[in-house]
């Protein structure tokens, strides 16, 4: 760590922070008789602390989003320099990055053609929600207007998004919630056996045919659309089973119900892929983005739709109401297209999708390894350097491991400056997976500090 601060600077920081600062999914009563973390300095994957403690980042932000690491000067380059020339014009007129990065990142999805910016992920899945809606009301006389969701899916924070969202414990307290939105079952091939009939064989096919009978139940004429993340992220790193978004493209087809897909984590490179939809073939009609788009190096999300979806909005030019109306404030700045310009040159120039897979099947390997050692690991799974442990009381029964003992692992893990992740206050008593996302740069090394630490870990805190 090469920082500035002094002793008495750092101690008027944290003094700040436990006075001012609210933090994110915290509670802060132990702040009373502890200090908060504050995170000073980072470099590639590495950051340090006020005490001047170096943490391996294993989580790439603590949320997935610094996909090529920490300390990029170029990219802050960019940015600057582009602050300098344009800061900032609102969505109704263009931008010079904001066009490049259309145009590169159109280039990334073939099938795909518009971009609408706005500024975090949230946002992005309520303007596709908002697209629904109004897309409802011009063709189907409002009445095709419900959105479908997945058991154990997150989409956001706003209302609309929990309204969306599969994670009952993020949304308790939070209702009531707006009508239209309706829960689909989950995908976890792991967890088959708590779903009533679920099949040895082919169960990807038998788990989208579950969503099928959902819009049978609730009416195809009033379904608009289905909105999945192609690995599901914070409840439980769930990779997709065999078939499953192959017939979950033909149900869409058949029932003439939009695929809207969240990448907000998986976008832009984090399963090996430029998205994870890539990796099943299959074509969306809307795609979500944010984390990875600049790596956290400015505030920028996408919603890319196909020209289909966009031509929706313009067919009668004569009517006042016809197209989008909606703006994104933070959505007119431009340092986030500077930004996600260079953040993906770098991707590109450092082969950073060939590493995430080299690397994120070598993770794998070593975090399978560990079931041979650890009796509490029940699976390990997931796609490129997006990775998870699920932990479980008994293998036979799958009982899930409490989340107080999840955390200690956590914790564990911090005092040997790894800083992992794990599911938490999402799912009620399952909140039982470690979650792990390196940025894309990760080595060998840098893998076997983390599974190291996650070993030593699971030793101490299970015995």
């Amino acid at each position: 760590m090469d920082g500035t601060f002094n002793e008495n600077d750092i101690s008027r920081i944290v003094e700040a922070d436990r006075a001012h600062v609210w933090h994110h999914l915290s509670q802060h009563k132990p702040y009373e008789t502890s200090d908060p973390r504050i995170i000073v300095e980072g470099k590639g994957m590495r950051v340090w602390d006020q005490k001047g403690k170096e943490h391996i980042d294993a989580v790439a932000g603590g949320v997935w989003t610094v996909n090529v690491g920490y300390g990029r000067e170029s990219i802050a380059n960019a940015v600057r320099d582009q602050l300098i020339k344009l800061n900032f014009f609102g969505g109704t007129a263009g931008s010079i990055p904001g066009a490049i990065f259309s145009e590169m990142l159109i280039d990334k999805m073939p099938g795909m053609s518009r971009v609408y910016y706005c500024s975090s992920g949230s946002e992005a899945n309520e303007k596709g929600y908002k697209m629904v809606r109004q897309i409802a009301v011009k063709r189907f006389g409002g009445k095709k207007h419900k959105i479908l969701y997945r058991d154990r899916d997150y989409h956001g924070s706003t209302i609309a998004t929990m309204a969306c969202g599969g994670q009952d414990e993020r949304n308790a307290h939070y209702g009531p919630f707006p009508d239209g939105f309706i829960r689909v079952p989950h995908c976890l091939e792991y967890r088959k056996h708590e779903q009533d009939g679920a099949p040895d064989e082919n169960y990807g096919v038998w788990a989208a045919n579950e969503i099928e009978k959902v819009i049978l139940r609730e009416g195809p004429e009033t379904i608009g659309a289905l909105c999945l993340e192609p690995v599901t992220a914070g409840g439980g790193v769930i990779t997709p089973p065999d078939g499953y978004w192959e017939r979950i493209r033909e149900i869409c087809d058949q029932y003439e119900i939009l695929l809207h897909i969240d990448e907000v984590v998986c976008g832009v490179g984090r399963t090996g892929t430029w998205f994870g939809y890539q990796h099943y073939g299959i074509k969306p009609d809307m795609v979500t983005m944010a984390k990875g788009v600049a790596s956290g190096y400015a505030a920028i999300s996408c919603l890319v739709t196909t020209e289909a979806v966009f031509d929706m909005f313009k067919d009668d030019a004569t009517d006042p109401l016809n197209y989008f109306r909606d703006i994104s404030t933070f959505g007119g700045c431009t340092a986030g297209p500077a930004a996600a310009i260079e953040n993906m040159k770098i991707i590109e120039r450092e082969n950073l999708l060939e590493n995430t897979v080299t690397m994120g099947d070598y993770m794998l390997d070593q975090l399978n390894a560990l079931t041979d050692k650890h009796a509490v690991i029940g699976q390990a799974r997931g796609k490129g350097l997006f990775l998870g442990l699920e932990l479980v009381e008994d293998r036979t029964s799958k009982t899930p491991m409490p989340e107080k003992m999840v955390g200690a692992v956590v914790a564990d893990c911090m005092q040997q400056g790894v800083i992992i992740g794990a599911t938490n206050r999402s799912l009620p008593g399952k909140n039982n997976t470690l979650c792990f996302s390196p940025a894309l740069i990760a080595t060998k090394d840098d893998i076997d500090q983390i599974v190291g630490a996650v070993d030593g870990a699971l030793g101490r805190v299970f015995g």
